[in-house]
């Protein structure tokens, strides 16, 4: 347990499999995770439900890309009728978004009428990304932006794609989970290449994805 959070720290954690959480949004106390088992999205196994397709086919969302971390991660941390509690706290906030400061932590978002309806946030080290939370203010709003990721994260070069934990909302995506040895062993692999996360995914690359085909 440590209430001391630093971006360098958190380098440092991911970079051995560790992340932080705390045990609600209002809680000072953080708490170190290593998952025996992990939860994965293989980028050349990423599967989009047939109606999802069509929403992202239409475009009804203007999906950016760090244009407004600071607001993504809050509306992941802010409470809703929905989602009464949430692990990300106030100490958290600020140092990712330290981290997003360093080139580290990047957000995708979906705008609609101009405003931020969705969207999730992450850690990105050499050719891994670090999925952290999510958020849904419009239907699927946080599916699209997932969709722009895994474009985004085959577009420039990425090699993983951690999702920490498994649930209902990421099995329709193809999340896997892999045992804590095979995690550490893919993100060594991982941390030892190079990538840099486009500021927007090209229709060729969208459409690789929805189509379930690999990206030239």
């Amino acid at each position: 347990m440590s209430n001391q959070l630093t971006p360098e720290l958190l380098i440092r954690a991911y970079s051995v499999g560790l992340f932080p959480m705390a045990e609600s949004h209002d809680d000072p106390t953080l708490y170190w995770i290593d998952p025996e088992w992990r939860g994965v999205i293989p980028l050349d196994g990423f599967h989009v439900p047939r109606s999802l397709r069509k929403v992202v086919r239409r475009k009804d969302f203007d999906i950016k890309v760090d244009s407004s971390f600071a607001a993504t991660i809050a509306a992941c941390a802010a409470t809703t009728e929905t989602r009464e509690e949430t692990w990300i706290n106030k100490s958290i906030r600020e140092a990712y978004c330290h981290l997003h400061e360093m080139g580290c932590a990047h957000s995708i978002e979906a705008w609609q009428d101009g405003k931020l309806v969705g969207g999730l946030y992450g850690v990105s080290l050499g050719q891994a990304f670090f999925g952290e939370s999510m958020f849904s203010r419009a239907t699927n709003a946080s599916k699209v932006a997932l969709v722009h990721l895994v474009a985004l994260m085959r577009q420039g070069g990425y090699r993983l794609l951690d999702t920490q934990f498994v649930n209902d909302h990421l099995k329709q995506f193809g999340v896997v989970e892999i045992s804590r040895q095979k995690y550490r062993s893919q993100l060594a692999n991982a941390l030892t290449g190079r990538a840099s996360l486009p500021f927007e995914a090209d229709d060729a690359a969208i459409e690789a994805v929805l189509s379930e085909k690999p990206y030239p």
